[in-house]
């Protein structure tokens, strides 16, 4: 069968069109998936670039792709919620495989994909859709908080950003979308009350105070949020890059998070068993009723799934370079049905 692999870690130019087995027939609780399509995220991107953490570290050669939709061919003896035939997405373990006609994964990682679009369009859903919606509801607990709530989401116009401001809106929050001033625009149709532009307004001097501030960017430290949370406040950080970042994640019952209390003087932050903001991190899950609840979501026209560009297979290293522009939405890399 085709796929994109990589023999070596670089730029988009490593990702190479190669024909592989087919996967063996599926056992246990597994799904054979004729994949449609898979989406493109800065997991991918770090990926190909031998950057990503080391609980993907996987020998070369290898398949990238981690979001995938598409038909079920064939089904284990223990599958019970899906049949052949069955349209679904799902979000593949951390040794990837999207990048391919073809691919094994298990039940409890896919969901019945949206009927109401393009079942490739369906791969843009499972990553930055859980992601945001596990940052929101699981770590930061958006639905326990008062009507009035208000979020921050910076890097509003990618991926998970896109997902996170249509979330935090249907959830009645108001919201403010923080990305470059080209990208504006997309971020007030997903819904956000208030956009601005971080090229020319620092958001966290902008006097604004935030329940919820959800940083898709990696670039923001919690010392320095803090300012713009209210008492009980929590930030929610999708890519913690820094060692400090990681020395503040310690378990909790709704993910890693670490309880501060918020100071006006300048020192230390420390810890305080009464805390009134808060530290978290989401480690994403794959989960078939998260999935199925966003695909409820879009069938329903409350959720948007931003497409920004389709590339063939044999165009991923384009679709790669579109990507890594930080593209508002989402870049998908389809595969033809015709040709498999």
């Amino acid at each position: 069968m085709r796929t994109v692999r990589l023999h070596r870690y670089g730029d988009p130019s490593v990702l190479q069109l190669d024909n592989v087995p087919r996967p063996r027939p599926p056992i246990g609780d597994e799904l054979l998936v004729r994949v449609a399509g898979s989406s493109i995220n800065g997991t991918d991107l770090g990926f190909r670039r031998g950057k990503a953490p080391i609980v993907f570290a996987q020998r070369l050669p290898l398949i990238p792709g981690f979001d995938v939709s598409g038909e079920v061919i064939e089904c284990g003896p223990a599958v019970t919620a899906f049949t052949p035939g069955d349209q679904v997405m799902a979000l593949l373990d951390h040794g990837g495989g999207g990048l391919a006609e073809q691919v094994l994964l298990r039940q409890g990682r896919a969901a019945l994909a949206p009927t109401s679009i393009d079942v490739v369009h369906a791969a843009a859903l499972p990553l930055a859709g859980l992601t945001a919606l596990q940052a929101l509801f699981g770590v930061a607990g958006l639905q326990h908080r008062h009507s009035s709530a208000r979020v921050i989401v910076l890097g509003a116009a990618g991926g998970i950003g896109s997902y996170a401001v249509q979330l935090a809106h249907l959830a009645g929050a108001e919201v403010t979308g923080v990305a470059s001033g080209p990208k504006l625009p997309h971020v007030t149709a997903l819904g956000a009350a208030r956009v601005i532009d971080y090229t020319v307004e620092d958001v966290l001097a902008s006097g604004l105070q935030a329940t919820v501030v959800l940083d898709t960017t990696g670039g923001y430290r919690f010392a320095d949020v803090q300012q713009v949370l209210e008492p009980g406040g929590v930030m929610v950080s999708t890519r913690p890059v820094s060692v400090d970042a990681l020395r503040s994640l310690l378990p909790s019952p709704t993910g890693f998070a670490h309880r501060f209390r918020k100071r006006r003087s300048e020192g230390p932050i420390e810890q305080d068993d009464q805390p009134t903001t808060r530290f978290g991190f989401v480690a994403t899950r794959a989960r078939s009723q998260d999935l199925a609840h966003l695909a409820n979501l879009v069938d329903q026209g409350l959720l948007r799934v931003p497409i920004v560009g389709t590339f063939s297979l044999d165009r991923a290293a384009e679709a790669h370079r579109l990507a890594e522009g930080s593209a508002a939405g989402k870049v998908i890399i389809e595969v033809d049905p015709a040709e498999q």
